[in-house]
């Protein structure tokens, strides 16, 4: 039997979720991809079960999902924040991360719906330096956003986890495993799901590990290792919390919810004993 192929983000604040399941190399094999590119892979076929965008459940697709583990955040989340080199209610035009779909669709509705400002925004590549210098504030997430020095350079940075629980006090899911009926066994996800939660459990090594190869301050070690622990990896058993934010979804919908085509209402359905 070939191993279960899996679409793994490649942000340290997803490494928790695949913690030691490179010791199952019988049962899993594993690529790394921005966020956008999971998704890509998971709809082509290239992979059987990814960590994609929660955006994209509303895109359709045949797919369920892994109950109990996603990237998440209650409060402040670290990896996705917004860099402005002005008042936030002055910003007119706003870099978003092409490798982002998510956090774009959650800053669009925190625009209009929280902060009360309608940017212009301008897709561009993840380099903050150049998205502040052509732009007024620079969508940025994955590791740039935990690592990127805003105080060195001048700009106020806002937290869209912070402010997403400060608009609907809920925590946010940003992307979770999913993948099409039968990809996986009852034994698949009892692993997958132990990973996250030893991966939370050894956010310090991981985050050592992954930082090994680069010159990186130890405190900035230290907060994302923090940041692991404390906001980005959610992992329960039960995974109501989840369906509950995922039920938030239809609002994600770009510029006030006004594509007809999405359903209003629709939560992913879970891998379970029926389903493989």
């Amino acid at each position: 039997m070939s191993p279960v192929r899996l679409g793994a983000v490649a942000y340290l604040n997803a490494r928790p979720l695949v913690f030691g399941l490179d010791r199952h190399p019988d049962r899993f094999s594993i690529r790394y991809d921005v966020p956008s590119r999971c998704a890509a892979l998971l709809h082509s076929g290239d992979v059987d079960l990814g960590i994609v965008p929660s955006i994209e459940y509303l895109r359709g697709g045949p797919y369920l999902a892994v109950p109990g583990v996603a990237i998440g955040s209650e409060g402040p989340v670290a990896s996705v924040a917004v860099y402005t080199s002005r008042p936030l209610g002055q910003i007119r035009t706003l870099a978003v991360d092409t490798s982002s779909r998510t956090s774009v669709a959650l800053l669009d509705v925190l625009c209009a719906r929280y902060f009360g400002i309608h940017p212009e925004m301008r897709p561009m590549l993840p380099e903050p330096e150049r998205m502040l210098r052509e732009c007024d504030a620079a969508l940025v997430i994955g590791d740039l956003a935990l690592m990127f020095d805003h105080a060195a350079a001048g700009v106020q940075k806002i937290d869209l986890g912070e402010a997403w629980t400060a608009y609907t006090s809920l925590p946010f899911v940003y992307a979770y495993w999913a993948g099409r009926a039968g990809a996986i066994t009852g034994p698949d996800i009892d692993l997958l799901v132990r990973a996250g939660q030893d991966g939370v459990m050894q956010a310090d090594d991981i985050a050592r590990s992954y930082f090994a190869a680069t010159p990186v301050p130890a405190t900035s070690v230290i907060m994302s290792s923090t940041g692991l622990a404390n906001g980005n990896v959610r992992v329960s058993r039960a995974s109501t919390t989840k369906q509950r934010i995922l039920g938030w979804c239809p609002h994600l919908r770009t510029r006030a919810s006004t594509d007809k085509s999405w359903p209003s209402t629709r939560l992913p359905t879970r891998f379970g004993p029926a389903n493989g």
